[in-house]
């Protein structure tokens, strides 16, 4: 089975001038999107806190925020500050933010059908 990736642009919430363009693994197990601490800074994106993950080791990595730009869509999410041996990817907390979702059968990213919630019953 091949892998999902999406061509992605991440800017900075301050300066929407700010941006790195790049391409991103896209896995649906993934809560947050990982992007490299040096892609962020360079976009002036800043952490704002640490948040603990669970791993083999458990390990702690800063977070922050910002917007990313896929397929025609643009959202502010979640990001956490990649070190060097953590790999790129989006994450599912950016794909519902965007209203996007992965073709189960073409295994592509696509725009997602927005569901009602109804709220009475009569």
């Amino acid at each position: 089975m091949g892998r999902t990736t999406a061509a992605v642009k991440i800017c900075s919430p301050q300066d929407g001038t700010k941006c790195v363009e790049t391409e991103l693994i896209v896995d649906t197990g993934i809560t947050y999107t990982w992007i490299r601490r040096e892609r962020l800074e360079a976009i002036g994106v800043k952490p704002s806190k640490a948040r603990k993950f669970r791993t083999i080791e458990g390990i702690e990595r800063e977070v922050g925020e910002a917007v990313i730009e896929c397929l025609g869509e643009s959202a502010m999410s979640i990001v956490v500050f990649a070190e060097r041996d953590d790999v790129e990817v989006m994450g599912v907390v950016a794909l519902e933010s965007l209203a996007l979702e992965v073709d189960p059968v073409t295994r592509q990213l696509k725009k997602a059908e927005s569901l009602l919630a109804l709220t009475a019953m009569n």
